[in-house]
C-alpha cells in the first residue's frame, strides 16, 4: 500500500470513529498550478463515510455551486453528503479552485477529475466499489458535474501524470442539478462563464466547455433536477443537456418542477419540491447503483377471482431498501418485463393493483384496487423469482 493509500485509510477509519468528515488534500505534495498553500489554492475533499450498518458500497462526489466564484458548501455540500449517508452512500464534498481566486479553466476540470480518480484509486480503503462512483453538482457545480460526465477523457494542460492520474475519471452516474450547461447561448449564466474562463474568455473556448455539445454515447446515465421558475439559470440549460443525452442514446431522467427559485438544494422542508431527492434515490436504486443485483426477464398473467384483470400493475420489491424495484404493467391479464427492467432473482414481495371494475360490486375511491395479499388474511405475498421466470401465474382472490 502506498503512502497516499495509507493516509486515506487512516482518515477513513477516523471519520468512521467520530462520525465527522475528514479533510483530504487531492495533491498532498501540492496541487498543479497552485498559487499558494491555503485551502483556496489546494483543492480537497471532505469525506463523509456512510455508517457501517448502512453502507452499500456506493459513493458520490459532491460539487457545491456558487458561480465558480464561491462555494455553497452547506446546503449544496454538507446537507447533501448527510442525505447520501442516510441511504448508505459515502460522500466526498469537493472544494475545487475558483475563478474569484484567480483559477480558471482547465483548473476546475483538473480538480474534479482528480477527485473522482482519488476516490476510485482508494476505493478499497474507503470501503466502496470502484465501479459505483457517481457525481452530483449544483448550479455551477452542476456544470462541473456535466464536464466530469462528458470530458473525462480530456487531458488538460497542466495536469499531473502520477499513478492516480492513470485511473479512470469517468463517473458511473451523474446528477447535474439546476445546472449551468451552455456558455454560448443567451440562457447561459454569464457570471459562471466569466469566472470559469477568466481573461482567456473567447467564443471558441466557451463552446468547448458548453457541455450540451460534449455529450457522446460514452456519457454515463444522467439524472437532472430543475425548476421552471428559475430565472438565474433557466431550465433551457437542463433541457438542452437532456436532449443531447436523448440524441446520443444516453439513459437520462429529467424532473422539472414548476415552483422554486434557483439554488434550493435538497429543500426537504418543502412538501412538493423536496420530493426530488426521493426520485434521485429511486433512480439510483433501479439503476442498480445502490446495490447491484441479478435481475431477470419475466412474463406471466394476473387473475382476480379466476378472471384476467383488465389493466393494472405488479410491483416486485425486496426487503432490502437498496435493491432495485420492478413494476410490470398488466393489460388483458398479461405482463412482461425484460432482463434490464425485471425483478431481482430471489425472494420478493408482491403488490398487485387492478381495476375495481374487475370485481362486480367493488367500489373504491379512485377506481383501483391494490393488495399485498394473495387473499384476505394471508399476509404479505412473497414469491421466489428464478432466473428466466416464465408463465408466472398470479391468482388474486378477493
Amino acid at each position: 500500500m502506498n503512502k497516499i493509500s495509507l493516509f486515506a485509510a487512516a482518515l477513513f477509519f477516523t471519520s468512521l470513529a467520530h462520525a465527522e468528515p475528514t479533510k483530504v488534500k487531492l495533491w498532498p505534495d501540492g496541487a498543479p498550478g497552485a498559487k499558494g498553500t491555503e485551502d483556496k489554492d489546494q483543492p480537497f475533499i471532505n469525506v463523509w463515510a456512510a455508517a457501517k450498518d448502512k453502507a452499500n458500497g456506493a459513493a458520490f462526489v459532491v460539487c457545491p455551486g456558487g458561480g465558480y466564484g464561491g462555494l455553497a458548501a452547506d446546503h449544496e455540500g454538507i446537507q447533501v453528503a448527510k442525505w447520501f449517508n442516510g441511504i448508505g452512500v459515502s460522500a466526498f464534498v469537493l472544494h475545487y479552485r475558483l475563478g474569484s481566486q484567480g483559477y480558471h479553466f482547465p483548473t476546475q476540470l483538473i480538480d474534479v477529475q482528480r477527485a473522482i480518480r482519488h476516490v476510485r484509486a482508494n476505493a478499497q480503503q474507503y470501503g466502496i466499489d470502484p465501479n459505483r462512483i457517481g457525481i452530483i453538482g449544483f448550479s455551477a457545480g452542476g456544470h462541473l458535474t456535466s464536464m466530469a460526465a462528458t470530458m473525462f477523457d480530456e487531458k488538460p494542460a497542466g495536469a499531473t501524470n502520477d499513478a492516480i492520474d492513470q485511473v479512470s475519471a469517468r463517473p458511473d452516474v451523474a446528477a447535474p442539478t439546476y445546472p449551468v450547461i451552455s456558455m454560448i447561448e443567451d440562457y447561459g449564466h454569464k457570471g459562471s462563464r466569466k469566472n470559469l474562463l477568466g481573461p482567456g474568455d473567447n467564443d471558441e473556448l466557451a463552446k468547448h466547455v458548453s457541455t450540451e455539445t460534449r455529450v457522446t454515447a460514452n456519457t454515463p446515465p444522467i439524472f437532472i433536477f430543475q425548476t421552471d421558475e428559475d430565472t438565474v439559470v433557466p431550465a433551457e440549460n437542463a433541457v438542452a443537456f437532456y436532449l443531447a443525452c436523448r440524441k446520443n442514446k444516453v439513459p437520462a431522467e429529467l424532473h422539472i418542477y414548476r415552483p422554486g427559485p434557483h439554488g434550493v438544494g435538497l429543500f426537504l422542508g418543502d412538501p412538493v419540491l423536496g420530493t426530488w431527492s426521493g426520485h434521485l434515490r429511486d433512480w439510483l436504486r433501479n439503476q442498480g447503483f445502490l446495490k447491484p443485483m441479478k435481475r431477470t426477464a419475466i412474463n406471466g398473467k394476473v387473475t382476480v377471482n379466476g378472471k384476467p384483470v383488465s389493466w393494472g400493475s405488479v410491483i416486485f420489491a425486496s426487503d432490502d431498501p437498496s435493491a432495485p424495484v420492478a413494476c410490470a404493467r398488466v393489460m388483458g391479464g398479461k405482463f412482461k418485463l425484460d432482463e434490464k427492467t425485471g425483478p431481482i432473482v430471489g425472494k420478493v414481495k408482491l403488490t398487485v393493483s387492478y381495476s375495481a371494475a374487475d370485481v362486480p360490486g367493488l367500489e373504491t375511491a379512485d377506481g383501483t384496487a391494490t393488495t399485498k395479499e394473495q387473499k384476505p388474511g394471508a399476509g404479505d405475498w412473497s414469491l421466489d423469482i428464478a432466473e428466466g421466470a416464465k408463465d408466472v401465474d398470479l391468482q388474486v382472490t378477493r
